[in-house]
């Protein structure tokens, strides 16, 4: 545990404070501990500064309490009051600043390891796994932090966001670091960017997966969430830039990055590209998986993974394009792409004969949705079955888009219940039903399970049943609270009681 001095810790913006040793850092008041500094800041929903003085109760060495966005002249000296004997300082900007107050706390872990950032709608999870699995198999030792958890990969613990807070952020790295990690990919969502999470993270690579709507409930429109993705690439200085060039804002933004590398499925979208590129030259499918065929900067290759469907054929070529970038030799990584995994609850695949293929998918927005059923159709010799549902207190233009692309790319749509929240799940899937052509064939069973079991029982061996939206996810929101559930669970029961 780093053990530092509470002047030393705030040396870049203050000439001089009253010092103290401290020993930890802390945004919640109830977790301070003796020698801890609280960092109290002003949120949209909860103004911290209230819980000074229970930190101070519970034994903080120091406080360091928002300002607010005031402006400064350079360094301090800023407002520094001693209370109960302990100092408090008014820190001006101070969410912007937490990234690298912690950094400073923690020694800058990310320098010590190679960090690779994942940022994108869809395909985050998937790349950032992808990477940290090929790293393993050449000899090194990842660590990932998103949506599904942080960790090694045989030991991931639950996170409550796909980019925790900055504190969170470095506490990790360090916790990383001290394990042996050589490696993190990192999951890096628009509001880890935009809200200065990982400002002061040093990364060594930068993805770009994709960007179709999601989030504008809090972004607003899609040029600015779009805005708010290219600062992994524009802020950080990252020396391998990886860009999806079919994605119309890859293809966008790598007209003025001459130094990125670009990566496609078709060799026209980035033949006149100036810098370094890998480009699809043909792939098979089959239930197994897929055997891909390349051309790159790098030279040709070919290399079989047991991945299933179109979109994780680029989240391959993305994943051996970074690491490519980073210098990893080329047949090593093809040799042990064989070895590569699904990662759970992404086009994760259920089966056994003579029954239905089931396939359990975090896929929530109508890009994920439309791009799962596409890829799944290639496998289908019967009929596809899509089960999903919409979240509630979310955006709400999504929902009848993705009944849409449900009813024109399935032979079969159930609509079901995702996470309805405060919302009145028949109220949810009305908007939906509102861009069905034909609303009063689609079957609507709210409960997941249920309707798991309907479309088990009605399917034949050769259909595939797409269970869309949860994932990896092992609960469930509603309006009385949070309770356990989890496709993959429902999916393993289904075939297990038919055996």
């Amino acid at each position: 545990m780093p053990n530092t001095s509470f002047r030393e810790l705030l040396a870049p913006w203050y000439d001089a404070i009253p010092d103290a040793r401290i020993t930890g850092l802390t945004l919640d008041n109830r977790q301070v501990k003796p020698g801890d500094v609280f960092i109290a800041v002003q949120g949209h929903a909860l103004d911290a500064r209230r819980f000074i003085p229970a930190a101070i109760e519970a034994g903080a060495a120091a406080v360091i309490s928002d300002d607010g966005d005031i402006l400064s002249n350079g360094n301090g000296p800023f407002d520094v009051a001693m209370q109960g004997g302990v100092p408090v300082v008014a820190f001006p900007h101070l969410k912007s600043n937490l990234s690298q107050i912690a950094d400073r706390f923690y020694q800058s872990p990310s320098q010590n390891m190679t960090v690779i950032g994942v940022t994108g709608t869809n395909g985050k999870t998937t790349v950032s796994q992808l990477v940290a699995q090929w790293i393993d198999l050449v000899g090194g030792k990842a660590a990932v932090m998103g949506t599904t958890g942080n960790g090694f990969l045989s030991a991931l613990e639950p996170a409550p966001n796909t980019t925790g807070s900055a504190l969170d952020i470095q506490q990790q790295l360090a916790a990383f670091n001290q394990n042996g990690a050589t490696h993190v990919a990192m999951e890096v969502s628009s509001h880890g960017l935009v809200q200065d999470r990982v400002k002061a993270v040093a990364f060594d690579a930068a993805i770009f997966t994709n960007l179709s709507r999601d989030h504008l409930d809090y972004h607003g429109t899609m040029e600015a969430y779009a805005e708010a993705k290219l600062r992994l690439f524009t802020h950080y200085g990252s020396p391998v830039s990886v860009i999806n060039a079919d994605d119309p804002v890859g293809a966008e933004w790598l007209a003025n990055m001459p130094e990125a590398v670009a990566v496609s499925m078709v060799a026209d979208a980035v033949e006149n590209h100036q810098g370094r590129k890998l480009w699809l030259t043909s792939v098979d499918y089959a239930t197994s998986g897929v055997t891909i065929r390349f051309d790159s900067s790098w030279g040709d290759g070919v290399f079989t993974a047991p991945l299933v469907g179109e979109f994780n054929v680029m989240n391959l070529l993305v994943s051996l394009t970074t690491l490519l970038g980073l210098g990893y030799d080329k047949a090593q990584l093809l040799a042990f792409a064989p070895k590569l995994q699904a990662v759970i609850g992404r086009m994760e695949v259920f089966h056994r004969p003579d029954k239905p293929m089931l396939v359990v998918d975090y896929a929530h927005t109508p890009d994920a949705l439309e791009k799962a059923l596409q890829a799944l159709r290639r496998h289908c010799d019967g009929q596809l079955w899509c089960i999903f549902g919409c979240g509630g207190d979310r955006d709400t233009g999504k929902r009848p888009m993705m009944a849409a692309i449900a009813e024109s790319l399935a032979d079969k749509a159930i609509l079901t219940d995702d996470n309805p929240r405060s919302e009145s799940p028949q109220a949810i899937v009305a908007d939906m039903l509102k861009g069905m052509q034909r609303a009063d064939e689609a079957i609507v069973l709210h409960d997941r399970a249920q309707a798991c079991r309907y479309a088990f029982d009605n399917a034949s061996e050769n259909d595939v049943i797409l269970i869309a939206g949860k994932g990896h996810e092992d609960y469930q929101v509603l309006a009385s609270g949070t309770v356990h559930y989890s496709d993959r669970d429902t999916v393993r029961h289904l075939l297990e009681a038919d055996a």
